[in-house]
């Protein structure tokens, strides 16, 4: 299918009715101009003749006169034969005696004297035999002689035509002018969307393979700069999501490469154990569980956002102690801390209120908020747990006194793939997955921090069962 370009579709729809609508004002200007002009010189030349034929009426009442001569005086006499012919036509039809003192020849008819006779003055316009053109009116006067059956005025119409000719052109020439003004006004205009829209449509498709370095050069702060800007900051957040994305597949490997690497490393030193020392068969094989458990929750994190991102992502509702498994998590996290001379304080209260949701879940998001906490805390550090009801809210607060986070990274921190501090292993998706749980419960995950090493504070709201 050919492509119709915006600049031919304006040309064919928009400049049509435009170059239409002007033919149809210079038709209607030609028309009009061409009217007057001949209605002012039929009018003027009826008028003419009026006056005339006022004059011949005098005579034909005095009977002393002589109406012949007085006619052949008045014609003889007529002061504007340099513009009109007068004439007097006999009862034959037939020119006798002319202002000019040329008379045709006699077996000449003049057949627009019957046509002037029989419009009621509406006057004749033709060509004489050499060609020009001329108007008429006659006048009948066969009631005041039985020698002359009319008058007749003759006038030629060269000045005029030339003169509507002038205008004409004139007016066709402010037709054209107007169409070049349009048409280059509108070239420009369309050529100033166009321009862009190629240069969009180009460094699309560099975005489409991949290539974000490119920019749109934005010249206007119209719509179209809009668009520009817009698709400017579509690169940006692309841009960086692939190097969030890239950083996350390095990061990735390289989690998952170091618990490999430490099961590789005793499962090899257990094999050559030919003695099978119990503490070191104990270590090693503490070791193999805790990375292999470190290994099963990373993927289970995948796992979840892969079905977060596909739309299968599905929750198990029922109704659920939240205490209980705030507590679970608070359990499986109680010697690791231990271990890193972390303290964990735990203020649980008595009883809460139910929460209507999947309790496999929110055990996750608790288990990922708790053991965040601990990853970025050190030696020293404490965090603190408790749970509390507030206005028809199960408020679950996580605070430690960790590294903390900058302030310009507080809002991405639950972006998928963002890792604010990266001194610290983690797959940059686990804050992403707790956010995503949350919300789909109806609650919500805010995380606040007073600055980098000031520690954080994870606070979960769900809505409570009533």
């Amino acid at each position: 299918m050919a492509k119709k370009s915006i600049t031919k579709r304006w040309i064919f729809n928009n400049l049509g009715v435009v170059v239409l609508v002007l033919l149809v004002f210079d038709m209607a200007f030609i028309y009009a101009i061409h009217k007057y002009y001949y209605s002012s010189a039929k009018q003027y030349l009826i008028s003419k003749l009026n006056a005339v034929t006022s004059v011949l009426s005098i005579h034909a009442q005095d009977t002393s006169a002589n109406f012949s001569a007085e006619m052949r005086n008045m014609l003889e006499s007529f002061n504007e034969k340099d513009k009109i012919e007068l004439m007097a036509i006999n009862s034959k039809g037939r020119v006798v005696l002319t202002s000019s003192g040329f008379s045709p020849d006699e077996q000449t008819l003049m057949t627009d004297y019957e046509d002037d006779i029989s419009t009621a003055k509406d006057g004749y316009v033709g060509r004489l035999p050499g060609g020009e053109k001329i108007l008429s009116v006659s006048v009948p006067v066969s009631s005041m002689s039985s020698e002359y059956s009319a008058v007749r005025m003759v006038t030629s119409l060269t000045a005029i035509d030339n003169t509507i000719k002038t205008y004409i052109i004139l007016m066709t020439s402010a037709c054209l002018a107007i169409i070049f003004i349009i048409l280059s006004a509108g070239l420009y205009f369309a050529g100033s969307i166009v321009r862009p829209i190629r240069q969009i449509s180009s460094i699309a498709r560099k975005f489409a393979m991949g290539d974000f370095s490119v920019r749109i050069e934005n010249q206007s702060s119209d719509e179209i700069g809009d668009l520009c800007t817009a698709i400017n900051h579509m690169a940006d957040e692309l841009s960086n999501a692939e190097a969030m994305k890239n950083e996350f597949i390095s990061s990735v490997s390289h989690e998952l490469r170091t618990p490999l690497t430490a099961i590789k490393g005793w499962a090899e030193t257990l094999m050559l154990d030919s003695e099978h020392n119990p503490d070191t068969m104990k270590k090693g094989v503490g070791v193999i569980v805790n990375e292999t458990e470190r290994l099963s929750q990373m993927v289970e994190e995948l796992l979840d956002f892969s079905r977060m991102q596909s739309g299968h992502f599905t929750l198990q509702n029922a109704n659920m102690d939240i205490l209980a498994e705030l507590g679970d998590a608070v359990l499986i996290y109680s010697d690791k801390a231990r271990r890193e001379n972390i303290q964990i304080i735990y203020d649980e209260p008595e009883m809460l209120p139910f929460v209507f949701g999947d309790k496999n879940r929110i055990r996750q998001v608790f288990i990922n908020i708790i053991d965040n906490a601990i990853k970025y805390s050190s030696a020293g550090d404490t965090v603190t747990i408790n749970a509390s009801e507030s206005d028809g809210n199960v408020v679950v607060r996580v605070t430690d006194t960790g590294c903390g986070i900058k302030e310009s990274d507080l809002a991405k921190v639950k972006t998928k793939f963002y890792k604010a501090n990266h001194t610290r292993r983690g797959s940059g998706i686990g804050l992403a997955v707790a956010d995503e749980i949350i919300a789909m419960h109806g609650g919500s995950m805010d995380i606040t921090s007073p600055g980098e090493g000031k520690g954080t504070a994870v606070t979960i709201k769900l809505p409570a069962k009533k």
